[in-house]
């Protein structure tokens, strides 16, 4: 599949809202299928005044029901193009952005944005991860003053792991104690694994459970120890705060874990575009 999706590429493939229903219709129910009130298996037709498909005998299949799109008054086309912005854009798309392509209100495009997050979070998944993971945590938020770093007011804890060469998992989590961090790790981290962090006191012991840890001290300037440091996550955390504070400018605790199940779609189907169109919609 090409890594390069144009906007000449959408808009040829989905010129209507006729070709969209017709493709969703084709993923969640496929080509063929068997009608289940006469048994006939075939093609359904496209019913002219209604987003439905009709068997002969006259059962009908709407594709949009159960979806976002079902009691949606945007055109589908227009829901498409804006999975097509989520999925080729690098930082995301706020809703201002997604007002102005899509022509519709703050409110719809809003919605419509949150739609979306809330399916990237859900296709993309929690897999295990295993081999090397680097475990970090990280606070959210705008420039405040007072005390930075951990223990700053009026942030947002988000912790990660992310396996090396693979994916990257996080969550919001109410602190940075023992008691929280260490469960998430044992339940989402493949035993025996080598596990890289920071010195934060949280992560100590977790040779007891079963994993080759081993840190990097921040305190005296130690960014790497060998193979041990925690690189790849301070980059996906570097990008993820410069997407929020440039692009959404703020995020709220309430809703920052559709924001991170986005990035973290984006950066597990880096670099291919149409893949990760093709793996939102049938998500649906």
């Amino acid at each position: 599949m090409a890594k390069t999706f144009t906007v000449q590429d959408f808009f040829k493939r989905f010129p209507d809202d006729d070709s969209c229903l017709d493709h969703l219709m084709k993923v969640r129910f496929g080509s063929e299928l068997t009608c289940p009130k006469c048994g006939k298996h075939g093609k359904f037709s496209k019913l002219s005044k209604l987003p439905a498909y009709s068997c002969a005998c006259g059962h009908h299949i709407h594709p949009m029901v159960g979806t976002p799109f079902e009691n949606s008054h945007t055109p589908l086309q227009k829901w498409f193009y804006a999975m097509y912005l989520f999925t080729t854009s690098r930082h995301g798309v706020p809703a201002k952005e997604l007002q102005r392509q899509l022509s519709v209100t703050y409110k719809t495009a809003w919605r419509i944005g949150h739609e979306i997050r809330k399916y990237l979070g859900k296709v993309d998944g929690d897999n295990n991860l295993g081999g090397h993971v680097e475990i970090d945590e990280t606070y959210v938020g705008g420039k405040r003053a007072g005390k930075r770093g951990r223990g700053a007011s009026n942030k947002t804890i988000v912790f990660g792991m992310l396996e090396r060469g693979s994916n990257v998992m996080t969550q919001v989590v109410p602190n940075v104690r023992k008691s929280t961090l260490q469960p998430i790790i044992t339940k989402k981290v493949i035993k025996n694994s080598e596990i890289s962090t920071d010195e934060l006191k949280s992560y100590s012991g977790l040779s007891s459970h079963g994993f080759d840890h081993g840190t990097v001290s921040y305190g005296v300037g130690q960014y790497v120890s060998g193979t041990r440091h925690v690189n790849g996550l301070e980059g996906f955390w570097s990008q993820l705060k410069r997407a929020i504070l440039g692009i959404h400018v703020h995020v709220s605790a309430k809703h920052m874990s559709k924001y991170l199940g986005e990035f973290e779609y984006r950066y597990n189907m880096r670099k291919q575009p149409e893949f990760m169109f093709q793996r939102l919609l049938l998500s649906f």
